[in-house]
């Protein structure tokens, strides 16, 4: 059985301000966000009556092998507590709009347990945020525009996470990501979107950090609705079997080899 923890922010579905999780935001982004987040929230309900990530949660407790928990930022703790964190084998995060907000320390446990072997999967506007900066070394900065057409092109039909996906997949309505995508050079790039503006796009790479493996996939806007496409959920299935951990290891320390192995031998 596969432990996986779908996190996610909650602050557009929400559609509430909550001056605790903004406390150190400039006064004029505060009151932005208050005019903001109502509107967006009905945005969202159009598309996501469940929230952004109400459909791909559906969707991976139907798979046998997985045991899903669903958690946001306003949980205590941030949704992560340790013991939840500890028995988690594949995170998947979906973040926006407050990337600033997730602690430090929060962040350096999560880098820490992916090291010893815990998958973890950003989606979409994770790109930027703290726990993909710290495990992957680079700032996930890109361009954006909003509303445009998009096709995924499927360029390694033989990985692990594109079984079952056709050729391309369109995508109307996605925001549109483009390069440069400071991300580190993948060790595989399994998918790559085309914009009808002409932009392309290295929206689904995979790296191994210590024992862990990550896979960052592009689509996921909060209102277009990519998360109602079987191939992308799909896409998502196959990426939490292929990025959970084969073998932990317990503590991240430089063990001193006392002997070698030759001189066991010689013994």
């Amino acid at each position: 059985m596969i432990r996986v923890t779908v996190w996610y922010e909650n602050v557009q579905e929400s559609g509430e301000f909550r001056e605790d999780l903004f406390a150190g935001a400039p006064e004029e982004m505060k009151e932005n966000m208050k005019n903001w987040l109502p509107k967006c929230a009905e945005e969202i309900k159009k598309v996501y009556p469940k929230g952004v990530m109400g459909t791909v949660v559906e969707h991976l407790e139907k798979c046998p092998d997985f045991q899903v928990t669903s958690v946001n930022m306003y949980m205590p703790e941030y949704g992560l507590p340790d013991e939840l964190l500890n028995n988690t084998d594949v995170l998947i995060w979906w973040a926006h709009v407050a990337h600033e907000v997730v602690p430090d320390s929060l962040v350096a446990k999560i880098r820490e347990r992916v090291l010893k072997g815990m998958g973890f999967i950003p989606l979409h506007s994770a790109h930027p945020s703290k726990p993909m900066q710290a495990i992957l070394g680079s700032s996930g900065t890109l361009k954006w525009r909003e509303d445009d057409y998009c096709r995924v092109w499927n360029l390694n039909p033989t990985h692990p996470i594109a079984q079952g996906i056709p050729e391309s997949i369109e995508l109307p309505g996605e925001e549109m990501y483009g390069e440069f995508f400071d991300i580190p050079k993948p060790d595989d790039l399994v998918f790559m979107n085309w914009y009808r503006g002409g932009e392309v796009f290295r929206s689904g790479c995979t790296w191994t950090r210590g024992y862990g493996k990550i896979f960052y996939f592009q689509p996921g806007h909060e209102t277009a609705p990519s998360y109602h496409n079987p191939y992308v959920l799909k896409i998502i299935e196959n990426a939490v079997r292929w990025a959970a951990p084969v073998m932990w290891r317990n503590t991240l320390d430089c063990p001193n080899a006392v002997e070698s192995p030759e001189s066991k031998v010689q013994k």
